[in-house]
């Protein structure tokens, strides 16, 4: 290493590499990290150094981890529905307050009414808490426009604040979220103008990183979101799925089916579909804050997840309906509380798994050599502080590597 010039330098820290196999939260043999450009360059001990910085960061015995992915949000859309938070305390269901209008139909209308940058600057305030947060990579999903224009405007607005922030946004197509109103009573009609349409048209635009869907009573069926995923994947789109939140209508298995990275909510999931998710690789996106929100009893089935090795991702699925939280740290302490799982789970949950949960284990989600400097450094005494405390944000700085 003689002679090497690294671009910053940060010393007496302890590393969370949050690999997997090794020690609990991957703890590194280590207490220097090394950044060349947008990469980790060296990871070893004050007395291996070997090479100069033009920036070298005492972080005093901080606490470095990979920066938190949030791997499924609804980021963009406009308006709020507190209203409906209310109506659900006093005792309407989701499908209840859905049939009245309310639900996403609602969040549909202000979406289309906001211009672009409308959108931008609403969803710039929710943006930036997650960075606060110590996020560097957050995938936002359109589907609060249901048609071609607006989920443009929708993605378009992601891509944007992507270009004006420092994270990594990676944007899912969500146009089979829920029927538009014009559409009513006539799902077959709205899926075909989704494949035929919108889905080929946007992929063009290059505003899709990966396709997601609905698949629930309320939404669309399991065969409507079959014809869906083969689209995607003759265009070699990846897939996403919104499965078994509220009912089993078998989405995972159909996930699984199509490789999804990733089969999202699960709180019905049976055995049968987590074999299948097991053995297609695909991860379980674990959300306790819709869970919590939506006061639901049926949890996900983690002793299944674990059992047959199904990685689990967490995220904040932050949007206006079901989870309009911001807090990654809430959602570990939830997932732990809720769900039990166990601290280093839910960090796992918000870095490694997350990654996997977008395709980016490569590139992101640990602390490795070659792999992008995504950076948090935390005021903590030791990791399990990250998901022991309600909703606390103990972030120190943050590094994009991007």
């Amino acid at each position: 290493m003689a002679g090497t010039a690294w671009d910053k330098l940060f010393i007496n820290a302890q590393i969370a590499a949050m690999t997997s196999g090794g020690e609990p939260y991957g703890q590194a043999d280590a207490s220097s990290l090394a950044v060349t450009g947008d990469r980790i360059t060296w990871i070893g001990h004050a007395d291996e150094i070997n090479g100069d910085a033009k920036e070298i960061i005492d972080l005093e015995g901080r606490w470095i981890t990979p920066g938190l992915i949030d791997c499924h949000t609804h980021l963009v859309y406009a308006g709020n529905r507190a209203q409906e938070f209310e109506m659900g305390l006093n005792g309407a269901t989701y499908e209840e307050i859905a049939a009245k209008g309310g639900g996403i139909l609602s969040t549909v209308k202000a979406t289309r009414e906001a211009s672009e940058s409308d959108l931008a600057a609403e969803s710039q305030t929710r943006l930036q808490a997650l960075i606060n947060a110590g996020v560097t990579t957050v995938e936002i999903k359109s589907g609060y426009g249901l048609d071609l224009e607006n989920e443009v405007k929708m993605l378009e607005a992601a891509k944007h604040l992507g270009e004006i922030n420092p994270v990594r946004v990676l944007k899912t197509f969500l146009g089979a979220h829920a029927l538009p109103l014009e559409f009513a009573g006539d799902s077959d009609g709205y899926m075909a103008k989704v494949i035929h349409e919108m889905l080929p048209t946007i992929h063009a635009l290059g505003l899709i990183d990966a396709i997601d869907a609905f698949c629930e009573k309320i939404a669309f069926s399991e065969d409507q979101v079959r014809q869906l995923f083969k689209a995607a994947e003759k265009l070699h789109i990846p897939i996403k799925l919104h499965a078994e939140q509220l009912s089993n209508q078998h989405g995972a298995e159909l996930a699984a089916h199509f490789r999804a990275l990733s089969a999202d909510h699960l709180e019905y999931l049976d055995e049968k579909g987590v074999k299948e998710m097991a053995k297609a690789g695909t991860v379980a996106v674990i959300l306790p804050g819709a869970y919590y929100y939506l006061r639901e009893t049926q949890k996900p089935p983690i002793e299944l997840f674990r059992r047959y090795k199904v990685p689990m991702a967490l995220a904040t699925d932050c949007n206006p309906g079901s989870s309009p939280t911001t807090n990654p740290q809430l959602m570990m302490n939830m997932a732990a509380i809720l769900f039990r799982l166990t601290p280093e789970e839910a960090l796992a949950g918000f870095t490694r798994n997350a990654a996997a949960a977008l395709g980016l284990a490569k590139k992101i989600g640990t602390l490795e050599v070659g792999k992008q400097a995504d950076l948090a450094v935390w005021e903590i005494e030791h990791p399990s502080e990250l998901t022991q405390a309600i909703g606390a944000n103990p972030l120190y700085s943050r590094h994009f590597g991007q």
